[in-house]
């Protein structure tokens, strides 16, 4: 067997690469506790920290594989021409999914209204920054926002990445104020379409996924942190079920390893329905690169090298690698 395997990259379609600082801490008891420990991190940061933190953020995702990223931005305009230029000295292809945010949060996040986050927006733009629309969720972007923005991304054609469904408080406080679940209120909205990617859609309901399907939408599923925060199980075979596109993203970056993102979105799928190989193995390495690179809009982005002598890798043969490689083996393989 040849020493090396050259695979496209793996692309890191959701990242809060300011949340690798939090990585180790017990942070609190629940999802909400947590929130308070990362607003806390996020209040403390300065353009010149975010740059040094995230060039050592996207240094490691490269190690790990990932040679592209999606980084879902919430601290400032300063700050995402920060993010760039580590992205940019880091080497890794790299879109700005540039949030806003209308209300909730800390001021540092929030804009005053969809004309001055688009303002915002076509300033990084201008700068030959790569960019995606991402309103946060809609706890922080009112019915008229998500409207606003939806058109803006459609006109623009431009990739939409939102939060939704990851806690089910969110889906209670959604009721209460629209009468209707959040994605079923990004549907009414406009924000479903075929650039959306719609971030954990841990909580939703049947109906909610058959929207998704219906709009051509994706979803970003991110295990290792939605394990980390209690999050729940993501819906994997109800998705599967409905041909709905997924990718992966390292997200809080408490774990950054693509290999283990795809080995739990199958160990999931096994948990929920007693069977093995829910997900097809040729599956699982699409959701980590094609469909990662769709949902940013990418075109391409570099490859990698498996080390095909790491002792992870002993004794398989040829034609089990890729299996190997999702059901056995860790970051640690790729090449550096």
């Amino acid at each position: 067997m040849a020493e090396r395997l050259t695979l496209p990259g793996f692309v890191n379609a959701h990242s809060h690469a300011f949340q690798r600082a939090l990585r180790g801490r017990t942070e609190g008891g629940d999802f909400w506790s947590w929130r308070a420990s990362m607003l806390d991190v996020a209040s403390r940061l300065a353009p010149g920290q975010v740059r040094k933190d995230y060039l050592d953020v996207y240094r490691e995702q490269l190690g790990a594989g990932y040679t592209a990223v999606g980084e879902f931005h919430y601290l400032g305009l300063e700050e995402a021409l920060a993010a760039a230029e580590a992205a940019d000295e880091a080497g890794i292809a790299f879109v700005l999914l540039f949030a806003a945010y209308a209300r909730g949060g800390i001021e540092r996040f929030r804009q005053e209204n969809p004309t001055d986050y688009l303002r915002q927006l076509e300033s990084l733009r201008e700068r030959g920054i790569r960019v995606g629309i991402a309103p946060h969720s809609v706890r922080a972007c009112p019915r008229a926002w998500l409207e606003d923005l939806a058109g803006y991304a459609e006109r623009e054609g431009l990739p939409l990445h939102v939060h939704a469904d990851e806690q089910p408080r969110e889906i209670e406080e959604c009721l209460a104020e629209h009468g209707v679940r959040p994605i079923e209120l990004l549907a009414d909205c406009g924000c479903l379409g075929l650039r959306t990617t719609v971030v954990h859609a841990t909580h939703a309901d049947d109906h909610e996924l058959d929207l998704i399907a219906a709009a051509g939408a994706r979803v970003c599923l991110c295990p290792t942190t939605e394990a980390n925060l209690g999050d729940g199980f993501a819906p994997v075979e109800r998705l599967c079920e409905r041909g709905i596109g997924i990718c992966i993203g390292s997200d809080s970056n408490v774990r950054i390893d693509p290999l283990e993102e795809l080995r739990e979105l199958e160990g999931i799928a096994r948990r929920s329905t007693g069977r093995r190989n829910v997900v097809s193995v040729d599956s699982l390495f699409c959701f980590g690169s094609d469909e990662g690179g769709a949902s940013l809009g990418l075109d391409e982005w570099n490859a990698i090298e498996i080390d095909l002598e790491h002792p992870s890798l002993r004794g398989v043969e040829e034609g089990d690698v890729f299996a190997a490689l999702v059901a056995g083996c860790s970051a640690e393989v790729i090449k550096r």
